[in-house]
């Protein structure tokens, strides 16, 4: 017999609001422990009191994300706020525009293609450990530091020689967005963004220089058919290029709105992954030395390559258990199309219906210690008896990351260089986190380096 979720209980004026605007993460975590896989969350006044739904358990995740997924829309009101700020590429589109788009995009994203961009990835990598090499301050933020890197990787692999501009663009464009996008999505009585209100005026002024640079840049590749300053195979040009089986093509803004995905999702995400990734065998030194070793022995004194990933199946291991720690993408939501059932509760249609790597991957019916950081979760013996939706920060099914191999391979290479370069050892103990389009460190994660 299907029954109703058990609804969180919240004040009587705003129910959850307050929670899950002020702790998120926590408020998640806590409703699962007291409640149960698939809870309920009262939000808002009484009269205007809206329901969301979120399910924890990895059934549950593989029935949204997966064999369910096309009764489960990105139709609510975060990725709406993401489509207003960023355009409807591969993260917000939907039906037959997402196919066509994924086709265009896939081969962007082959084994092969993404491959070819270890060099440009080494590129950025090694500026960065030589700029810590040369600092008086043997401390660094790495949280700072990553996030330095992967935009400047992403961007260089985007833009080629165009890099500078927009990266000093991005860099203070995209927070002023995502925090934006954040505030209005999880607000139920948020104002039209037309309204000339100082957050909606911030907002319309960062999008617009974020679509100018990349307008331009857009433009001049149509005029001249190649790249100033390189072979013309950076990734826009290679969307611009790109044709469907009838030849169609995407057109201008459909380029742009693709980049600033790539943009949002190549570099953020990588950047969390890896700035807890070093925090952790900061904290762990015997893991760090298993790390090293393994660095040693495949690497010595080489750069890595594309070949090596797989030669390094350590350095992986503590990739994803920071991942399973800290997902970039903590929380994911979709809207449920039709009455459904879930765990043996009712889902509702037009319910609004998140999940959750972030509390999935602390789930104590599939994690021992959950909040351990242990990288031999992930041997494949561990792996292969886990369910498959108990770990997912890439998301699952359809709608499943297209960048999958290109993130585990810029966040290898670059962990890797850095274990050639440096010892770790860890200042910052406890980070705070907070949520904008993704997670990320909320303050400092310093880190202080030995030259080795």
């Amino acid at each position: 017999m299907t029954r109703e979720a058990p609804q969180v209980v919240g004040s009587r004026l705003l129910g959850t609001l307050v929670d899950l605007r002020d702790d998120t993460l926590g408020t998640y975590l806590r409703a699962q422990q007291d409640y149960g896989d698939v809870v309920r969350f009262p939000v808002g006044p009484p009269g205007l009191r809206t329901h969301l739904y979120a399910v924890f358990s990895p059934d549950g995740v593989q029935q949204i994300l997966g064999t369910q997924a096309a009764g489960f829309r990105k139709e609510n009101s975060v990725y709406g706020e993401i489509r207003a700020s960023i355009g409807n590429g591969l993260l917000t589109s939907q039906d037959d525009e997402y196919v066509f788009q994924r086709r265009l995009v896939q081969p962007l994203f082959t084994r092969r293609r993404v491959d070819g961009y270890a060099s440009a990835i080494h590129t950025e990598v090694a500026a960065t450990a030589d700029r810590w090499a040369a600092r008086a301050d043997a401390t660094v933020d790495v949280g700072a530091e990553m996030a330095e890197f992967a935009l400047r990787a992403i961007s260089r692999i985007l833009f080629g020689a165009d890099l500078d501009e927009t990266v000093e663009v991005v860099r203070r464009c995209f927070p002023v967005l995502g925090e934006h996008v954040l505030q209005r999505g999880a607000n139920p009585l948020r104002s039209p963004r037309s309204w000339p209100t100082p957050a909606n005026r911030r907002a319309a002024s960062a999008q617009q220089e974020l679509y100018a640079v990349c307008d331009r840049i857009i433009a001049e590749r149509l005029a001249s058919r190649t790249v100033p300053g390189s072979d013309g195979d950076d990734m826009m040009t290679m969307l611009i290029k790109a044709r469907d089986g009838d030849g169609s093509a995407l057109d201008t803004q459909a380029v742009r709105d693709q980049v600033l995905v790539f943009l949002l999702a190549g570099h953020e995400t990588t950047a969390t992954a890896l700035a807890f990734a070093l925090h952790l065998l900061a904290l762990h030194p015997e893991a760090q030395e298993k790390a090293r070793a393994e660095v040693d022995d495949v690497l010595g004194d080489l750069a890595p390559g594309a070949d090596d990933l797989d030669r390094m199946p350590y350095i992986t291991m503590v990739l994803k258990e920071a991942m399973r720690l800290y997902p970039s993408v903590a929380i994911m939501g979709r809207k449920a199309t039709a009455d459904t059932e879930i765990g043996g509760f009712r889902i509702p249609a037009g319910a609004d219906v998140y999940v959750s790597p972030y509390v999935t991957h602390r789930h104590p019916d599939h994690w021992k210690d959950p909040a351990a950081f242990d990288p031999e979760r992930f041997t494949p013996d561990a792996e292969a008896e886990r369910p498959r939706y108990a770990f997912f920060p890439f998301g699952g099914g359809p709608r499943a990351c297209i960048g999958q191999h290109f993130a585990m391979l810029e966040a290898t290479l670059a962990l890797a260089t850095l274990l050639q370069r440096f010892a770790l050892t860890a200042i910052d103990t406890e980070i705070p986190l907070e949520l904008g389009m993704t997670m990320r460190a909320a303050g400092p994660v310093r880190v202080r380096l030995t030259p080795r």
